[in-house]
């Protein structure tokens, strides 16, 4: 089992960037693929984007393409959403999920285990 926290979150201004980490505690993280969630108020959790365990291989959904960047740091156990020209509609809560074994990244995998969550929210 692999416990996660997210970290990162926070207020900025539309054009802005942040950067979220999930660190993850336990064995072998390398044999997790990783994935980021998002929920905005009154709507669905919705993926965003998933790395595989050692980063060969990466899915990312429409509406993040461009601007997002998932990246992983098996050293320290944490993989990073970098996102870049935030837009308010990026406002939501963002969740780090994980699955144990070797998986075909898209944009429907399923994931196992999930983190708390991390507020973000972008101003116009």
């Amino acid at each position: 089992q692999v416990q996660l926290v997210e970290s990162g979150g926070g207020l900025v201004q539309a054009g802005g960037s942040l950067r979220l980490s999930c660190a993850a505690s336990g064995r072998t993280f390398s044999g997790y693929a990783m994935g980021w969630f998002r929920q905005a108020p009154g709507k669905e959790r919705e993926f965003v984007t998933a790395i595989s365990g050692y980063g060969s291989s990466t899915a990312y959904a429409d509406s993040v393409k461009g601007r997002f960047t998932i990246s992983r740091d098996n050293a320290k156990n944490t993989v990073y959403l970098q996102m870049n020209s935030l837009k308010p509609e990026d406002t939501a809560v963002y969740y780090c999920a994980a699955r144990y074994g070797t998986v075909k990244i898209s944009t429907l995998l399923k994931f196992d285990y999930w983190g708390q969550g991390t507020q973000v929210t972008v101003s116009s």
